[in-house]
């Protein structure tokens, strides 16, 4: 079920918003060769008991998961593209990581993610990133009141296809609310002008993912971790955004 927010409600979910982009910004900043992933769920953890928070991860587990997940933090490197579970692993020079990071604050959802690469990068990373964090962009700008879901997965897709990438269908952005994962499925390509009316009030998470040649995955024997088909690097951005009156608020921007 479909379900909107009143703006007091919108205003109450910001301190959740403030304080996972304090995070990502946190454990972007600590993201470094030599660094160890569970260092920085380490530190995501730190943060949370700090904040009085709730980790929407440690115990979550869907259909999909073999177990539940048991960390409180997404750690994504190279050809593991979504999902990433953290494990005992040191950062190396020129790894794309990308983190993945959702809490409640005081009963409220805020969810977002973020990639990087750790010592000297390949250039082709960096593009993979820009394209990333553009067609997010783009997608928030056409989450307007009055327009339609489509707008969104058209605006991410038409990103990913200027740039030559493929666009895997199976995960995408989803509602926030009192729960990390609701109504509505925001996928990331479709058609402009079709699907839900964006009404002020909708809280989604946006979350364009892409992997350099590849749009197929599979899941690692951890049971958790999505891999790229073909062994190429994926990065992923997200952001949580309400839709008011005014238009889309992002409730995750970070510095």
């Amino acid at each position: 079920m479909i379900e909107l927010r009143t703006p007091t409600q919108i205003e109450e979910m910001r301190p959740a918003g403030r304080f996972v982009a304090s995070v990502i910004d946190a454990l972007i900043a600590k993201a470094d060769v030599g660094v160890n992933l569970l260092e920085l769920d380490a530190l995501a953890h730190e943060m949370i008991r700090a904040e009085g928070a709730e980790s929407c991860y440690i115990d979550y587990h869907p259909s999909f998961g073999a177990s539940p997940f048991g960390k409180v933090l997404c750690t994504s490197v190279n050809d593991a593209v979504l999902h990433g579970l953290p494990h005992d692993y040191v950062l190396a020079d020129g790894d794309l990581l990308s983190v993945d990071f959702a809490v409640s604050v005081d009963g409220w959802v805020a969810d977002s993610a973020a990639s990087k690469v750790v010592g000297t990068p390949r250039e082709e990373d960096l593009q993979l990133i820009e394209i990333t964090e553009r067609a997010l962009a783009a997608a928030i700008e056409a989450a307007q009141p009055g327009g339609r879901l489509g707008d969104i997965s058209y605006a991410i897709g038409t990103v990913a296809r200027s740039a030559g990438l493929g666009v895997n269908l199976q995960f995408g952005g989803h509602g926030v609310g009192r729960t990390m994962h609701g109504d509505p499925h925001v996928p990331n390509d479709g058609r402009p002008g079709r699907g839900f009316e964006l009404k002020p009030g909708l809280v989604i998470a946006i979350e364009p993912w892409f992997m350099h040649t590849t749009d197929e995955i599979y899941t690692d024997p951890d049971g958790w971790t999505l891999r790229s088909q073909d062994g190429s690097r994926g990065a992923h951005a997200e952001h949580t955004v309400a839709i008011t009156a005014d238009g889309p608020l992002v409730l995750t921007a970070r510095d």
